[in-house]
């Protein structure tokens, strides 16, 4: 079949078949061997993340149930007070680690856990405020 032509040559396009190969991976390839898991860190790490969840709804719960409560937020960070805001969310009732940041638009909440000595997981939480 003509396609084209260019510099006085002609391009023919030629159609090959496809043939199915029904067998996926020959038989002379190794199967792959993995190292048996263990779920025993993951099992820990999903728990603890469990809590720092429970701790972030704690506080997105009393910043949207509280107008005062985010007023007062607001109007510490908005004063460069981050021992007030981070004191204000402590009093929340959260057991978690939380650092704090914030900034003329939003605040931003990290927290952290750790299992047998090593951090483990951490959930980070954005709230746009103005």
């Amino acid at each position: 079949m003509l396609i084209g032509r260019g510099f006085g040559m002609y391009y023919y396009y030629y159609h090959y078949p496809v043939y199915y190969n029904p067998v996926p991976y020959p038989s002379y390839f190794p199967v792959r061997q993995y190292p048996p898991v263990n779920p025993e860190l993951f099992h820990k790490s999903s728990n603890e993340m469990r809590k720092l969840m429970n701790d972030a709804s704690i506080v997105l719960n009393q910043l949207a149930d509280s107008v005062e409560f985010g007023e007062a937020v607001m109007s510490a960070a908005q004063e460069s007070n981050e021992e007030e805001v981070k004191r204000l969310i402590q009093s929340t009732g959260i057991s978690s680690d939380v650092d704090i940041s914030f900034n003329p638009d939003n605040i931003r909440m990290e927290f952290k856990s750790q299992v047998d000595g090593d951090e483990c997981c951490q959930l980070q939480i954005s709230v746009r405020w103005r």
